[in-house]
């Protein structure tokens, strides 16, 4: 069986495969494993693992694929391929697979947990110091940008799976580690994670070629950067004549003057930009495919927030996050895989205002994510550092690790999780002039985080909105206002840093949510 893979050079003559098949790689149990790479052209491939063979022979490009057949959790194996010559992987085990996706989040190390940090910096210190997990492992891929075709699936920067030790796991993505460590205590299976994420990403450039084209919405933001593109020679010229040579005086003047120096300028973006729609898709992601996987975690969405002249907006969002998970299941061929997701975390100053304008529309676009099958959310908006709220990058990815973890063993493992996810605004009914709210999950009950509940706001058919009085009955919440005689709509959460507190009897905080979600913002 072949593979039709491109752009790969033909000039080997030995037997290679991806740098995702290496010693100590995890392989997806439970189903037919894809493994592929290079020989010559109609030469015959052979791979062997625990007295299971597949056998196939390289195209005429020299591209060969097989699947071999499923297995059980377990090893260590050694896993061999043989052409004309033989390569053999020592240390491979079968367990499950999972894929981290996303932007800066994500990507955040567990070493760049504060240390100073009154409570996660001591606690990152602990976890990477008692990381001696063989059987917990992850493949880092380096950042690869490709802006105008998919990188060949086995045309991916080296790279080496890792087993969890306090050196490797310190390198290790924060979030990605927690969700595996947990899946790995009850579970009690291999686990690897192949984390394949970028800061300051938007979801475009995690996106294919086609799905972005396919939609007007979506091309826009290729038109801002074929704008820049275009304009780009020109700009480089007057940053490299001017620009760069003003700073470095700048600099030397400072320097003179005991001044601190002024930060280097950046230079204009251009066609290699991490950022520019399909680069990273085509890069990280493109190369991943096939290989066999339980599902995929993500955490991005900032940089779709509405704040990036660049990307999406937050609209958009609520079609362009779907398309890409859609995308991604379609081409990786495995069946609607569990894709799991984070709500943002909340920033900067608590809400003092009933309702103000940021990032509760890219959370609402995230939320209604979840209509897609066998998609789930883990809600962070409680998790922002209290002595540090306009960090962009809450410490606490444990949490978030943790709450990705139980959707996971609930709805992919079945295990028998009391709760795994926070209430979930599901409906509303006007009551003469009080509003009733629906949720799900509502697991034990719903309960106020604090003496009461706060967080609600309520609007007439104006649209201004108040503080209102919100009290829970049974399995609902009942909001009023003496204000509000007349009440139309009801808003929770709908800030940067929400005050909400209501949450379920599992500690899971509510999603922020409006009943007037086609509201324009």
């Amino acid at each position: 069986m072949c593979l039709a893979l491109t752009g790969i050079s033909t000039a080997l003559a030995y037997v290679r495969r991806s740098p995702l098949f290496s010693d100590g790689a995890v392989l997806q149990r439970g189903i037919e494993v894809p493994i592929w790479g290079m020989a010559d052209p109609g030469e015959s491939v052979t791979v062997r693992m625990n007295g299971k063979e597949a056998s196939g022979t390289a195209d005429g490009s020299g591209r060969w694929s097989v699947k071999l057949p499923a297995q059980d959790a377990g090893g260590p194996f050694d896993l061999t391929v043989q052409g004309k010559n033989t390569v053999v992987l020592r240390d491979v085990v079968m367990g499950e697979v999972w894929v981290a996706s996303g932007q800066s989040n994500m990507q955040f190390p567990l070493m760049t947990l504060d240390p100073a940090h009154p409570v996660h910096g001591p606690q990152a210190r602990e976890v990477i110091a008692a990381a001696n997990d063989p059987l917990l492992r992850m493949f880092n891929v380096k950042m690869q940008v490709s802006p105008d075709k998919p990188a060949d699936a086995v045309d991916l920067p080296v790279g080496k799976w890792q087993a969890a030790t306090p050196e490797n796991a310190a390198k290790f993505s924060a979030v990605a580690y927690y969700f595996a460590s947990e899946l790995r205590k009850t579970l009690n299976v291999p686990v690897g994670i192949i984390h394949s994420s970028v800061g300051g990403t938007p979801a475009e450039a995690w996106t294919s070629q086609p799905v972005i084209a396919s939609n007007p919405d979506f091309k826009t933001s290729v038109e801002k950067w074929d704008k820049l593109i275009e304009a780009f020679p020109a700009a480089m010229k007057i940053y490299e004549e001017k620009t760069l040579p003003e700073w470095k005086a700048a600099v030397e003047k400072a320097n003179a003057e005991g001044r601190p120096a002024p930060k280097k300028i950046r230079q204009p973006q251009g066609p290699g930009h991490f950022a520019r729609p399909s680069t990273l898709f085509n890069g990280m992601i493109a190369p991943l495919i096939p290989y066999g996987i339980q599902g995929v975690i993500w955490y991005q969405g900032e940089a779709n927030g509405g704040g990036n002249l660049l990307s999406c907006s937050p609209r958009t969002y609520r079609t362009l996050f779907p398309a890409l998970i859609n995308d991604w299941r379609t081409r990786w061929g495995q069946g609607d895989f569990p894709f799991l997701f984070v709500q943002l975390a909340n920033i900067r100053p608590p809400q003092t205002v009933p309702v103000e304008k940021g990032m509760g529309p890219i959370r609402e676009a995230q939320m209604m994510t979840l209509s897609v099958p066998n998609t789930g959310m883990a809600t962070a908006v409680d998790l922002a550092d209290k002595e540090d709220p306009a960090n962009l990058h809450p410490h606490n990815k444990r949490e978030v690790g943790r709450r990705l973890s139980l959707i996971a063993l609930a709805n992919t493992y079945h295990q028998k999780i009391p709760s795994y996810s926070g209430p979930i605004f599901s409906g509303f009914k006007v009551e003469g002039n009080q509003v009733r709210l629906s949720f799900t999950h509502v697991d034990g009950g719903l309960v106020a985080g604090g003496d009461k509940l706060e967080g609600f706001a309520i609007a007439g058919k104006d649209g201004k909105f108040v503080w209102g009085n919100a009290k829970i009955d049974g399995e609902t919440v009942v909001v009023s206002s003496d204000q509000v005689v007349e009440p139309a709509n009801v808003r929770y959460g709908w800030a940067n840093n929400p005050i909400g507190n209501l949450r379920n009897k599992a500690e899971l905080p509510a999603s922020p949510f409006r009943t007037d979600p086609d509201a324009s913002e």
